[in-house]
């Protein structure tokens, strides 16, 4: 097939796909209206998050067999459409489900243990250990929300910490085993005291994190989210935390992440969040590794190829 590459991919794609046979067009370059002028002469398109994959862009791709998205979100893309004209849609959370595992237990543990506000303190002189004094992991409950491959690696990576492991998964059954107990979204509420978020963003998980739910939970809680921002507003956030019911948040997405972009009432809000020194950002990187870089691409060229074994 003649496959077009809009993203900034890891440089494997071009031969790992020439090697199937497949005439590739790499194009991170590309704009929108350069996609809608040439699309039409191609059977594949390989994205990340450029540009929305709607109706209007995919009607002018004819020929399309296949969408393949280097990463796991799916929210860019018109699926309706693609079922209703019979277009593949391919994606790769296995590729980066290691990464985001990894992070959301790194923030989970600085977040305890005061990394980051210790280190800026002994890098100035100051050496406060009572201040720093830590939160242990073990014994605690974690709460996971979503099971698919982010939430199922993330509760692998707690197996060694002497937690208990509840998971909720509203279009999974059956799942739980010796580390993880399969459970209803209340009784999450009732047990968590860490609540990790590893669900898609569509219209039933956005704001799905209201007040009301949150002030649903029994006790506080720490909240790590590195799925989409949009499940929690910024607005919940800072009435969470001021409440108390948030402990703490290891947050890795915002709900809108184009900081420059934001109006006056919305950046007010985005400092205030900021403020808080029980929160913790990193900038939307928890699938982004090197190694993750590197894997989507195998596993979309064997998903293409049709020689994905999972």
């Amino acid at each position: 097939m003649k496959i077009l590459i809009i993203d900034l991919m890891h440089e494997s794609i071009v031969p790992l796909l020439e090697e199937k046979g497949h005439e590739v067009h790499y194009r991170p370059e590309i704009d929108r209206e350069g996609i809608l002028q040439i699309l039409s002469d191609y059977q594949g398109l390989v994205i990340r998050s450029k540009t929305p994959i709607d109706r209007d862009l995919l009607e002018k791709g004819a020929q399309l067999k296949f969408v393949a998205r280097a990463g796991a979100g799916l929210d860019n893309i018109d699926l309706d459409y693609l079922e209703q004209n019979s277009i593949a849609l391919y994606s790769a959370p296995e590729g980066n489900r290691d990464a985001v595992a990894e992070h959301a237990l790194g923030m989970l543990l600085a977040l305890f243990n005061h990394y980051i506000q210790s280190d800026q303190q002994v890098r100035k002189g100051v050496w406060d250990r009572e201040g720093n004094r830590g939160v242990e992991l073990c014994g605690k409950t974690v709460g996971i929300f979503g099971y698919g491959n982010m939430g199922a690696a993330f509760a692998q990576r707690l197996k060694g910490f002497g937690v208990k492991i509840l998971a909720y998964d509203k279009y999974k059954k059956g799942f739980g085993d010796e580390n993880v107990q399969e459970c209803s979204f209340e009784t999450i509420q009732a047990q968590a005291d860490i609540l990790s978020i590893h669900v898609p963003l569509t219209e039933e998980t956005r704001a799905f994190f209201s007040p009301e739910v949150i002030q649903g939970f029994k006790k506080p809680f720490y909240l790590i989210n590195t799925a989409r921002g949009e499940v929690i507003s910024v607005k919940t956030l800072i009435q969470e935390l001021r409440s108390g019911k948030i402990k703490g948040a290891a947050l890795d997405v915002l709900e809108k992440e184009k900081l420059k972009s934001l109006t006056p009432m919305e950046r007010a809000s985005f400092e205030e969040l900021t403020t808080f020194k029980q929160v913790l950002f990193s900038p939307h990187v928890a699938g982004w590794t090197n190694e993750s870089y590197r894997k989507i691409n195998e596993v979309l060229v064997a998903k293409i190829a049709g020689q994905w074994k999972g």
